[in-house]
């Protein structure tokens, strides 16, 4: 432990964050080292360069998803938002950081005084040193800019508790749906501040493993048609549980699903004190005969069946089953993407414009979980699909909450019942 509390800003330095070499390196003879170092510069020099608004940075041979890159978009504008609404540089812990991508880009562009750059492979060690560096010096009118260590993210958690080392944004990129760490990493983000977290659970959204979703997220998840919403339902679900049980409370700032992966990520703001409200983690049934979906509470369960007479519901949960968004800060990031020049609201091509404004309008409070792709609209009602845009302006002229998803593009979510889109569908297509 000893060497990891002394990584703060303003403390002494460990020898061992300021060596370019993994510690597994350092137990060799010298000449062996030079040699390794050898290899490492080499390899440095041979990388590949990449480039993301304008932030340069190499990967080598680091896995690298450049279809991430709009989730590194939003992270990026969130901390730039907290960073102007407090006054002050952000201390953030990227947990699982690969190559450092994030870390640099919230270093350079997310309003960062300080970055915690972790990762438990010592082999990623040369390239986050060359990228964090070619972003800003170690140092800053003595003060730490940024540290790389590498210890299992768990560890990491629970040390920076023991010594008091709180962040205003902890970011965990991890890889499947491992959910060990909720407990330990919301114990180190400060009172208002910000956990991004990420899942890659594909299957267990999907209900083909609901007691790994128990286990995971204590939700048992079942096969739904809108599976990829309970992906993000599930993961801040779980988080709740475990802020609840450790006295907070938590609330989505966005939730953000991408087709590659699976992806699952969700930014969530942690707040002091128990909400014993539970109106927003419940149950979310669906009927396979109607295709109709609804919300159910806890004072429910036991009476639970479809207004078409069916019994037999498919029932998920508990889940989180309020907005996904905050129309508050999704509003400032489209504002913020339009001032930095990354989203243009001419420009129909623009994806993160798109997409920031298809979030403003799944705030809507009106609007339950879920989704109805069109296809299946179509389907049940025997005709060809009618188009999206003009399906969701005959639901709203009759006093529905429409809008599309950004879950699933050929999708709308509604509080229109499955039976009434049917007859809406039909019109339009007569």
């Amino acid at each position: 432990m000893s060497s990891l509390f002394l990584l703060t800003p303003h403390r002494t330095i460990s020898p061992l964050s300021l060596s370019p070499l993994p510690k597994s390196l350092q137990l060799l003879p010298p000449r062996c080292q030079i040699q390794a170092r050898s290899r490492v510069d080499a390899q440095l020099t041979t990388s590949t360069s990449e480039s993301e608004r304008g932030v340069e940075f190499t990967t080598g041979d680091l896995f690298y998803r450049r279809e991430s890159a709009s989730a590194r978009d939003l992270a990026v504008l969130l901390s730039s938002i907290a960073q102007r609404r407090l006054g002050r540089g952000l201390r953030v812990l990227d947990a699982m950081c690969g190559c450092g991508v994030r870390s640099v880009r919230y270093l350079s562009q997310g309003g960062s005084d300080f970055v915690w750059a972790n990762d438990a492979f010592e082999g990623c060690r040369p390239r986050i040193l060359a990228n964090l560096s070619s972003v800003t010096p170690r140092f800053s009118r003595d003060a730490r800019r940024w540290v790389i260590t590498h210890f299992h993210a768990n560890r990491l958690f629970c040390e920076c508790y023991l010594q008091k080392e709180f962040f205003d944004l902890v970011d965990i990129d991890s890889f499947g749906g491992d959910s060990s760490f909720l407990r330990s990493a919301l114990c180190v983000v400060k009172i208002g501040g910000f956990l991004y977290l990420t899942s890659t659970d594909g299957r267990s959204s999907g209900g083909h493993r609901p007691s790994r979703s128990l286990a995971s997220y204590g939700a048992y998840v079942q096969p739904m048609p809108f599976s990829n919403e309970v992906g993000l339902r599930m993961l801040i679900g779980g988080a709740m549980r475990e802020a609840s049980a450790l006295g907070y409370h938590i609330s989505p700032v966005f939730s953000y699903y991408s087709y590659h992966g699976p992806v699952f990520r969700v930014m969530l703001k942690l707040g002091k004190g128990k909400d014993d409200d539970i109106s927003q983690y419940g149950f979310i049934g669906h009927c396979n005969k109607c295709g109709h979906s609804q919300t159910f509470s806890w004072d429910e369960l036991g009476q639970i069946s479809c207004p078409c007479g069916n019994a037999k519901v498919l029932v998920s949960g508990p889940l989180w089953t309020g907005p996904l968004h905050s129309a508050e800060y999704v509003g400032e990031m489209l504002e913020l993407a339009r001032e930095w020049g990354w989203a243009y609201s001419n420009d129909k091509n623009d994806d993160l414009d798109r997409l920031l404004n298809v979030m403003i309008d799944e705030c809507d409070p009106q609007l339950p979980p879920g989704y109805i792709k069109v296809d299946e609209i179509a389907k049940r009602a025997k005709l060809n699909s009618p188009p999206i845009s003009t399906l969701i302006h005959a639901l709203k002229m009759e006093g529905y909450a429409a809008s599309r998803s950004h879950v699933e593009p050929n999708a709308i979510k509604t509080n229109c019942p499955m039976a009434s889109c049917i007859d809406f569908a039909m019109k339009i297509r007569t």
